[in-house]
C-alpha cells in the first residue's frame, strides 16, 4: 500500500505526464493569398502565406489545398502544395478559389477555416518609397507605384512620435504626399505608407521613416536637485540636474547657466556648455552634477538656453544641515528592474505641496547610482525602473517643496533588491560589567558592506538564554544591558544579526562579573582614614616648618613653645638647642611637649660666715647644703661639657656689657648664686 508521501509524488508524475502528452497539431491560421507584383509587373502564380505553431519536438506537416469555390467549373482543378504556392496552370486566371491548410503528425490532424477569393482580384503591388521630405510644416512625399503598373489607386498612412508605441494617427485615401499639422517642435516622428492599386490587393506598409519637426524656443524648466549621498540632510552636496525632455527643449540646448547665490557673499555665475567639457561639471547622457560640493551656497538657479531662446529659471533653495525625520513611513517593493515607494500623507499638507523621491546607492560617488522624480501632492507613490545591483543597499528619501522652493525631509529607509545573509557583527565587546550586569556594545557595518536590511539582533548567553534585540532606525551604535547574572561567575556571550534571508555568522565574548562588597562602608572608611593621614601630614608639615614661635609659626598654639625668658641665656634651652643640631633632628618641639618647670625658687636663709660654724655630720641643714653643691657642680660640669661640645662658653663666664664693672664686690654673692640665677632670679637678700 502507498503512503500519502508516495501518492502525493505518484500524482505529480501524472500530472506532468499529461500535461507533456503529445496530440494532434494545432490548428494554423487562415492562409492569405496574393500575386505579387514589382516594377516590371505581377506574377501569374498565386503565393499563399499562414501563421503556424508546430510542436518543436514533434515533426509537423503542412499542406496547402485549393478547390474551385464553384464546383460546374471543370476549367478549374484542386490540388496540394507544400511550398504554399498555387501555380497558374492549376488554377483559371478569372475563377473563385476555395483555399485552405491542413496540419498532420503521427497523433493526428488539424486544419484551418476555408477562404475563397477571386484570382483575379488579388494583385499585391510593392510598398511605397517615401522620396522627400520638409520640416516646415512638415510634410513627407512617395512614389505610387500603380501609375507603374497602369492602374489607379489609393494610399493609406499612419505616424507617431518616435517614442509612442502605437500608431495612433492613420490617413486613408492619400494620394502622393501628406502634410502633418500641429506637429511638436523638434520633436522626431515616424512614417509608413501603403498602397492598393484597382481592385487588388493593399501593398505591405513601407519601411519606417523618421523626420524631426521645426525647432522652436525652450519652454518649461530644468529639473534641479542636489546628491547628498546617503545622509539626505548633509549639509556636503552636488548640484545635480537633468536634461530637458524633447517637448521642452524643442531645439538643440547649447548649454545651461547657473547662478549660484552664498549666504554671505555675492553671487556667482557659471556657464555650462552641452559641446565643451570642463573639469566643474560632469555629463552622463540624462544627468549633470557639478564636481565640487555646495558649500556656503543657500540657493541655486538654473536655466537652459538655445539659439532661439532660454527656459525660465528654476529655482532651488538649500536647506541647512539637519536632523533626519520621520514623519512618514515609506514602504518599497525593490528588485533588480523596478522600485516603487508609496507613503501615507503627513497629517498636514498644504495645497501648494510637491513631493520629490529619490534613491541613492550606498557607496557610489557623486552623480552615479542617484536618480529622483517629482510627483503631485495627490499621488503619494513613484515608480522607478532602471537596473538595481543584488545585495547592495539603496537609500531612499521622500521630501516635500513648497511654491516657495523650500525643501523639508520628510523620512528615509533603506531597500535592497536582493539580499542575502548579513556579515559579522562588529565590535562586539563589553562595554561595562558589575556583580550581577553587564552592558555589551556593538556597531553596524558601514553601509556599503551591508548585503541586507537588519531586522534584529540576536544574543545567547551560555547557549541557554537567547534575546532579540530590534534595531533601532538611525543609530550607529547599540547597547544591550543583560541582567540577574551571578557573582563572581564565568560567562561567554554572543551575537549575530538576522535578516530576511537568514541569521549571519557568530561572534562571541567573554567576562566574569564582578564580587559584591560593601562599597558604603569601604567609602566612608578609606574617607575616615584619608581624613586622618590628611591631619596628621598638615600638623606635621607646619610642625618641621617652624624655627621660631613668633616668626616662623603665628598660628601655633602656645603650648608648642618653651617658655623661657631669655633662651641665649637659659641652661635648659642649651640642652634644647643640642637637640636640635642633633643630626636629623626636628626642628621643632615635640607638639605640646610638657615644658621643665624652672619658676621654682627654694628660698634659703643665709647666715653671716662668722656666725655659721662648719658643718656638723649628721646636720639637716648641712645636709642639705651639701646636697645643693653637689647638684649645683654636677650641673655646672654639664653645662661646661655641652659648651665645650658646640664651641661656646657657658653663661657664667659670659659678662653683659652693661653689668661689666672692674671689682670683685660680688664675689660674696657668687658664693650664693649661680650664673643663671644671678642673671634672671633674684638674690636672696632681695628676698629678705
Amino acid at each position: 500500500m502507498a503512503t500519502p508521501k508516495t501518492r502525493w509524488v505518484l500524482s505529480i508524475l501524472v500530472i506532468s505526464v499529461s500535461a507533456v502528452a503529445p496530440g494532434p497539431p494545432v490548428p494554423p491560421s487562415n492562409p492569405e493569398c496574393f500575386r505579387p507584383c514589382d516594377e516590371t509587373g505581377c506574377q501569374v502564380d498565386i503565393q499563399c502565406t499562414w501563421d503556424s505553431n508546430p510542436d518543436p519536438e514533434i515533426p509537423t506537416n503542412y499542406t496547402l489545398h485549393w478547390e474551385p469555390a464553384n464546383s460546374k467549373n471543370e476549367d478549374v482543378y484542386g490540388g496540394t502544395s507544400l511550398n504554399g504556392h498555387i501555380l497558374r496552370q492549376d488554377f483559371s486566371g478569372e475563377g473563385e478559389l476555395r483555399v485552405w491548410v491542413e496540419a498532420s503528425n503521427q497523433y493526428g490532424s488539424a486544419k484551418s477555416q476555408e477562404v475563397v477569393f477571386n484570382a483575379g482580384d488579388i494583385t499585391k503591388p510593392p510598398p511605397p518609397v517615401i522620396i522627400a521630405t520638409e520640416q516646415e510644416p512638415l510634410e513627407i512625399t512617395w512614389n505610387d507605384s500603380c501609375i507603374e503598373l497602369e492602374s489607379s489607386g489609393s494610399c493609406d498612412i499612419r505616424y507617431r512620435k518616435e517614442e509612442d508605441e502605437d500608431w495612433p494617427q492613420q490617413e486613408n485615401g492619400v494620394q502622393g504626399s501628406y502634410t502633418v499639422v500641429d506637429t511638436e517642435p523638434f520633436a522626431v516622428y515616424e512614417f509608413q505608407v501603403r498602397c492598393t492599386c484597382g481592385t487588388g490587393l493593399a501593398s505591405a506598409w513601407s519601411e519606417i521613416y523618421r523626420i524631426r519637426s521645426a525647432e522652436s524656443d525652450p519652454v518649461g524648466e530644468v529639473d534641479v536637485w542636489r546628491d547628498c549621498g546617503i545622509s539626505p540632510t548633509s549639509s556636503d552636496c552636488v548640484l545635480t540636474w537633468k536634461n530637458l525632455s524633447i517637448s521642452q527643449a524643442r531645439g538643440f540646448i547649447l548649454g545651461y547657466e547657473l547662478r549660484l547665490s552664498y549666504s554671505s557673499g555675492p553671487a556667482s555665475l557659471i556657464n555650462v556648455s552641452t559641446t565643451e567639457p570642463s573639469s566643474q561639471y560632469v555629463h552622463d547622457k540624462m544627468k549633470w552634477h557639478l564636481t565640487y560640493p555646495l558649500k556656503d551656497v543657500s540657493s541655486v538657479s538654473i536655466s537652459a538656453y538655445s539659439t532661439l531662446g532660454a527656459t525660465k529659471p528654476s529655482v532651488l533653495v538649500i536647506p541647512s544641515a539637519g536632523k533626519e525625520e520621520d514623519a512618514v513611513i515609506l514602504n518599497l517593493k525593490m528588485n533588480e528592474e523596478n522600485l516603487t515607494v508609496s507613503w501615507d500623507p503627513p497629517s498636514q499638507v498644504s495645497d501648494d505641496l510637491r513631493y520629490v523621491v529619490q534613491y541613492k546607492q550606498a557607496g557610489c560617488p557623486p552623480g552615479q547610482g542617484f536618480d529622483w522624480i517629482r510627483v503631485n501632492k495627490s499621488q503619494e507613490k513613484a515608480f522607478f525602473q532602471g537596473q538595481f545591483q543584488k545585495y547592495k543597499a539603496y537609500k531612499v528619501s521622500v521630501f516635500t517643496v513648497s511654491n516657495t522652493n523650500e525643501v523639508r525631509h520628510l523620512s528615509s529607509a533603506i531597500g535592497y533588491s536582493l539580499q542575502k545573509a548579513p556579515s559579522t557583527v562588529h565590535l562586539f565587546k563589553v562595554a561595562s560589567i558589575a556583580d550581577t550586569s553587564v552592558t555589551l556594545s556593538w556597531e553596524h557595518g558601514p553601509l556599503p558592506e551591508q548585503t541586507a536590511r537588519i531586522l534584529y539582533y540576536q544574543i545567547v548567553l551560555d547557549t541557554q538564554k537567547v534575546y532579540n534585540v530590534s534595531l533601532y532606525p538611525n543609530h550607529q551604535s547599540m547597547t544591550f544591558t543583560l541582567s540577574e547574572l551571578s557573582q563572581s561567575q564565568d560567562y561567554e556571550v554572543w551575537i549575530r544579526a538576522v535578516t530576511e534571508a537568514g541569521p549571519g555568522a557568530n561572534v562571541s565574548t567573554r567576562f566574569t562579573t564582578k564580587h559584591s562588597q560593601n562599597l558604603g562602608f569601604l567609602l566612608s572608611l578609606v574617607s575616615t582614614f584619608a581624613s586622618v593621614i590628611f591631619c596628621v601630614c598638615i600638623a606635621y608639615t607646619l610642625l618641621s616648618v617652624c624655627r621660631g614661635p613668633s616668626k616662623a609659626c603665628p598660628l601655633m598654639p602656645l603650648c608648642v613653645y618653651e617658655k623661657v625668658p631669655d633662651p641665649r641665656n637659659s641652661h635648659i634651652f642649651k640642652q634644647k638647642k643640642n637637640q636640635f643640631n642633633e643630626p636629623l633632628g626636628l626642628t621643632c618641639s615635640p607638639f605640646c611637649e610638657p615644658q621643665p618647670k624652672i619658676s621654682l625658687l627654694e628660698v634659703v636663709k643665709i647666715k653671716s660666715q662668722d656666725l655659721n660654724p662648719e658643718p656638723v655630720a649628721g646636720d639637716k641643714c648641712s645636709q642639705m647644703d651639701s646636697y645643693d653643691a653637689q647638684r649645683k657642680d654636677a650641673v655646672a660640669e654639664e653645662s661646661e661639657r655641652i659648651d665645650r661640645r658646640y664651641g661656646r662658653e657657658a653663661y657664667s663666664k659670659m659678662v653683659d656689657s652693661d653689668e661689666e664693672t672692674g671689682d670683685g664686690d660680688n664675689s660674696e654673692e657668687e658664693q650664693f648664686t649661680s650664673g643663671y640665677e644671678k642673671h634672671f632670679m633674684p638674690s636672696p637678700f632681695d628676698i629678705l
